[in-house]
């Protein structure tokens, strides 16, 4: 034996963790390479013949875990976004689970790894690799781009104490402010806070007050601080306001000139009870050859806010109006939106209409689009047009409201025949009184008045969008660049799924075929599911499996109403869309050259954007005041409708008021529950009872928190009683599902014994 080797000592055995640390810290050190066993063995000094098994166990535990990827068989290499830096967006969380966005994937963060990052930052990380059995983690190492936030909470002001309690949940801590920062905060108040500091040794942020919204509890505070949450404005700039006022009605005889007078034609708006902002109109006439000549007549609002001006600016950066239960905020001031724009009745107003020729039967025979000046004879309620349809007034401009009703549902008919999908739900109502307390809940259902107006809408959405994208249909040019509002189709595997879980209940569902076919096969589902144990279930799903309409200029069409053109034209005091709509038309019926589709389509992004936070604002206005609403019917029996199914409990609908509560899965303790994904339920082990999205169940409200706009429910038994208070034989079930492992390790023990 050589003396050398003799005397050289020998190699230490490396413990498993070891041998795993030393593996990932070279791959990634190497990410562009794989390697083979051998090739990895001698990188990291493991070469000894007592190491081999352990290296080769180890690493396919690596790669089963996936911190390592076998890219061929017995060659591996690092995972892409493992243990080295990536950038990605930070998610923090008020329950402490932190996370960081990696293409898609949540990876998580641990609050002493996180510099104190904020919901939505843009950081850099460094991924450590998954131990067998545990999830991978990421630590921040530099905060990129933190973005501008606030929040929103309750002032507590104590002697030389000042702090937020905040409403977030994206934010656990407390923010302190300093009493020089506090904006003249009282405690108690609602607050707008900013956060200025968060020192990495420090539990608390550091803040500021951006703005006092009032007492914790009052109406206009709470719907304040709602539109703050979603960053949403809920006043006027000063300059704006000035802005607006300065604009004159304008409306003289050159003008008018240079308009198609309708003045003399029967017109009238059709508009809710307590609308302000009176869009469109319609007006109706005979023609000499036996036809109708029917206009759809829609504010000129870009004839008064003109492009790069300051209203046009505040009204581009709003996007649209919001509306809460109580309160609109109108995207434009309401001088222009109450006032000038608005088409009052017996006052002289500028629109820009969509003519339509029709015959009896309703069809499109002739039509045009232009500028027009009107008068509005009358003022309309959605209540007042629908008794002259149903008959029970004889009032002025009955037989024009009957007519363009007849008209209206040979359209719709034709509509639902071509494709077009039939969803109705009613809306949940409230009525408020002086205070903004609810005293009231009802049901919005839409009805044939509400209809009438809906149809000319569509047909005027639809002309305009026709007019600009099949203008060069036939020739070798290409449409003009345009502001599209579109639906894509559904969702194949929520469609799959809808189809599957209507089988079950005995109906078909077309999962193929021409969009068309489809549509059909999912209105007869609607239609034929009326009354039947699967109703709710089976409505529910259809409408899940639809996709979010849009703005684009991307034209894919419309799939839900069947068009394969469509826009918004009809609402431009309170849609941009709608203005940026007028000004391409004015442009292109001038003949004018295509705009700019990579401006228009940032511009069609932030309208959708916006248009989706205005909606999750007005939801939770609606959440608030439910909750508010059954503050005053605490341990109230109810029946309802399971809405939603979680791993953490049920949603239930009240079936007298639609307000949504949450069942806790822990309060159902007679039983231990699976959640079931695929199916839409939580299933009992022992038990076997099955809770479905759909089923109708009984359930007692249990706890109205306003701060968290949550209802809690408890579900009760055929007996009435909670179901924790079944007699039930045997020892309890575990309450909590990831509590089982533990328990059945316990009953194991037992058994032993």
């Amino acid at each position: 034996m050589n003396k050398d080797t003799k005397n050289k000592p020998r190699a230490r055995r490396l413990s498993k963790q070891e041998l795993a640390q030393r593996i990932v810290d070279f791959l990634q050190k190497e990410s562009r390479q794989a390697f083979n066993y051998k090739q990895i063995a001698f990188a990291i000094d493991a070469t000894a013949p007592s190491q081999r098994m352990d290296l080769l166990n180890v690493l396919d535990e690596l790669a089963a875990t996936e911190s390592i990827t076998e890219v061929s068989l017995g060659r591996y290499k690092a995972n892409s976004n493992r243990g080295t830096e990536n950038i990605g967006t930070f998610v923090r969380r008020s329950n402490g689970k932190n996370a960081v966005i990696l293409d898609d994937e949540p990876i998580m963060v641990a609050e002493r790894n996180s510099m104190h990052a904020l919901n939505g930052d843009t950081v850099r990380v460094i991924v450590s690799a998954a131990r067998k059995g545990q999830d991978p983690e990421a630590q921040v190492v530099e905060i990129i781009e933190a973005k501008d936030q606030i929040f929103i909470g309750t002032l507590k002001v104590e002697g030389n104490y000042a702090a937020l309690i905040t409403d977030s949940k994206h934010l656990a801590a407390d923010i302190v402010i300093p009493r020089g920062k506090l904006k003249g905060g009282k405690d108690g108040d609602k607050a707008i806070v900013r956060i200025t500091q968060w020192r990495d040794e420090e539990m608390n942020p550091r803040g500021e007050v951006v703005d006092i919204l009032g007492k914790k509890g009052e109406n206009t505070a709470e719907m304040h601080a709602i539109l703050a949450e979603f960053g949403l404005p809920y006043h006027y700039p000063e300059n704006v306001e000035k802005a607006a006022a300065k604009i004159d009605a304008g409306i003289t005889p050159q003008e008018i000139a240079k308009r198609e007078d309708f003045r003399g034609v029967t017109t009238f708006t059709i508009d809710p009870r307590d609308a302000k902002d009176f869009d469109d109109a319609l007006s109706v006439r005979r023609l000499a050859n036996g036809h109708y000549e029917v206009g759809v007549h829609i504010a000129d609002v870009t004839h008064y806010v003109t492009p790069g001006s300051l209203l046009d600016k505040e009204a581009q950066s709003r996007a649209t109006s919001v509306y809460l239960v109580d309160r609109t905020i109108p995207m434009l001031p309401e001088h222009l939106s109450n006032g000038i724009c608005s088409l009052r009745p017996n006052e002289e107003k500028l629109t820009f209409s969509a003519i339509f020729e029709l015959d009896e039967n309703a069809n499109i025979i002739n039509s045009r689009i232009g500028r027009t000046v009107i008068r509005s004879d009358r003022r309309f309620t959605y209540e007042e047009a629908q008794d002259i349809i149903e008959g029970k007034s004889d009032g002025p401009f009955r037989d024009e409201v009957l007519l363009l009703d007849s008209l209206a549902k040979k359209l719709r008919r034709r509509r639902y025949d071509l494709g077009a999908i039939e969803f109705d739900r009613a809306e949940v109502r409230f009525n408020i009184d002086n205070d903004g307390k609810p005293t009231e809940v009802y049901f919005k259902e839409a009805k044939d008045s509400n209809k009438l107006v809906e149809e000319f809408m569509l047909m005027a959405n639809r002309a305009v969008a026709e007019y600009v994208g099949l203008a060069a249909k036939g020739s070798s040019r290409k449409p003009k660049t345009f502001v599209y509002r579109v639906h894509d189709a559904p969702d194949p595997e929520k469609l799959a799924s809808l189809a599957l879980i209507a089988r079950r209940f005995g109906f078909k569902v077309k999962t193929d075929g021409s969009p068309t076919e489809i549509n059909k096969s999912i209105n007869r589902l609607l239609k034929d599911i009326k009354g039947t144990p699967g109703e709710n279930l089976l409505a529910l799903l259809a409408l899940r499996s639809m996709a979010k309409a849009l703005y684009t200029t991307d034209n894919i069409g419309h799939y839900g109403l069947g068009f394969p053109h469509y826009t918004h034209f009809t609402s431009p005091i309170r849609r941009y869309p709608d203005m940026m709509v007028h000004r391409l038309l004015e442009r292109y019926l001038a003949k004018g050259r295509s705009a700019d589709k990579a401006k228009l389509e940032d511009q069609c992004k932030h309208s959708s954007e916006m248009e989706m936070l205005a909606a999750n604002a007005e939801r939770a206005s609606i959440k608030y005041k439910q909750v508010e609403y059954m503050q005053d019917h605490l341990g109230e029996i109810y029946e309802g409708t399971i809405s939603g199914v979680t791993e953490w409990g049920l949603y239930v609908e009240l079936t007298e008021n639609m307000c949504e509560g949450l069942v806790p899965v822990r309060d159902l303790a007679d039983d231990f529950y699976d959640y079931d994904e695929k199916n839409y339920c939580l299933k009992g082990r022992r038990n076997h009872t099955t809770y479905t999205l759909g089923d109708k169940v009984k359930v007692q409200v249990a706890r109205a928190d306003l701060d968290k706009k949550q209802l809690d429910f408890v579900l009760l038994s055929d007996e009435g009683r909670p179901l924790n208070e079944r007699p039930r034989k045997g020892s309890a079930c575990p309450v909590n599902p990831r509590h089982n492992s533990k328990q059945k390790r316990q009953r194991r023990r037992s058994s032993r014994k």
